[in-house]
């Protein structure tokens, strides 16, 4: 039910927002990878939900695209 909320919030969003929002997973997931190098990491299941995040995100503004070229 959270996943099908969160895919209904993406779709308000405009194709550019979703990219700054996109952008903003992409840097958390990357700093979480360099700071995974110098400390050990509490919580791996924080990789995986950046990168689930980050494909929703991208299924999203598929979708808009898609969907905008009908």
């Amino acid at each position: 039910m959270e996943k099908v909320r969160l895919m209904q919030k993406l779709q308000q969003f405009s194709v550019e927002e979703l990219h700054e929002k996109l952008n903003n997973t992409r840097k958390s997931l990357f700093s979480l990878r360099v700071n995974a190098v110098s400390t050990p990491v509490k919580d791996y299941s924080q990789y995986k939900k950046l990168r689930k995040q980050a494909a929703r995100i991208l299924t999203a503004i598929n979708g808009k695209i898609k969907s905008s070229d009908k």
